[in-house]
């Protein structure tokens, strides 16, 4: 679908995510936070080190959409909603025809993690609805600090997110895509932020973001997965998983196999995995460790939201 220039002017020149900004506030703020995640850390290491460990999957996930809009063409329609869980359940399978770029060293840890996603047929009060909420807003953007979720400061309040993913739909400012809350932190701001514009597979989704990929990215982090290459600049950070090779920085756009750093030859970066920064049509797969590391969150602080995912989707 062609698009206006109001809205390719909303989609940065590369992918950026805010997820490690508000990590680092909010770790100040809330110390349980960091405790939370200390034992988690805890949990995953141990889930690790057993490589046969699987979730009795696939579990299944309510999804609520909260779409925050100030004009018209910045609400998003339903069938562009339809399209980003259609995308994040093709990617989270590994059901993408794409996983072919992946290189042959990795071929062999493409994996489905055995999470599916679904709007929410159950609204908190019991009520059917069909996991949309609209709310229109006065401001004209929102930056990475969870403003968008809360009604008081312009945009939508959550729903209780042990029983929800809470995707929020918005204009972002400052270049973002998106950016999400790890597991354990506090609940009035637990869920996942995405610009409408790098939302789902139609309507305004703008190339190189139009592949829905941009939640695929962030959801990683919902489930507790990091960057890819640590966020750090000096090859000193880890994303704690071991499958995934160690790299230097973020790799953008559409890079060429094999991008060495690190000493990581003859290889190099995974750059084609969902938690680096390139564009959606380079980035195509999950890794066995990855899963693992996803597997542990949904039996730790995210397993509420499994118990309920049936009675909420069905």
């Amino acid at each position: 679908m062609a698009q206006t220039g109001a809205q390719a002017a909303r989609v940065p020149p590369h992918r950026t995510c805010g997820a490690m900004e508000v990590h680092q506030r909010l770790l100040e703020r809330f110390p349980d936070f960091r405790r939370a995640l200390g034992d988690l850390e805890h949990q995953t290491l141990l889930r690790l080190a057993q490589p046969a460990f699987r979730i009795a999957g696939p579990a299944r996930i309510p999804v609520v959409v909260h779409v925050v809009f100030r004009t018209q063409d910045e609400r998003i329609s339903p069938a562009q909603i339809d399209s980003q869980i259609v995308a994040l359940n093709r990617d989270y399978s590994a059901a993408n025809p794409d996983k072919i770029k992946t290189p042959a060293p990795w071929a062999g840890l493409v994996t489905d993690t055995e999470i599916q996603f679904a709007l929410a047929t159950r609204d908190p009060s019991g009520n059917a609805t069909n996991g949309v909420t609209f709310t229109q807003t006065e401001l004209a953007s929102f930056d990475a600090d969870n403003a968008v979720k809360s009604a008081a400061t312009g945009g939508a309040d959550p729903w209780p997110s042990d029983k929800y993913l809470n995707l929020w739909v918005c204009t972002l400012g400052g270049g973002l895509l998106g950016y999400a809350q790890f597991p354990g932190g506090p609940p009035a701001t637990d869920g996942v932020v995405i610009l409408n514009a790098a939302f789902g597979t139609t309507g305004s989704a703008t190339a190189p973001f139009n592949l829905g990929r941009s939640a695929t990215h962030e959801v990683g982090h919902w489930l507790n997965l990091h960057h890819i290459w640590g966020d750090t600049e000096d090859c000193t950070g880890t994303d704690f998983v071991a499958d995934t090779p160690n790299a230097q920085h973020p790799n953008f756009g559409k890079p060429v196999f094999p991008h060495v750093s690190c000493s990581n030859g003859p290889n190099g970066d995974m750059f084609m995995n969902y938690m680096d920064y390139v564009d959606d049509d380079s980035m195509v797969m999950f890794t066995a460790g990855q899963v693992v590391r996803m597997h542990a969150t949904l039996e730790g602080p995210r397993a509420q939201l499994i118990a309920t995912g049936l009675e909420l989707v069905s």
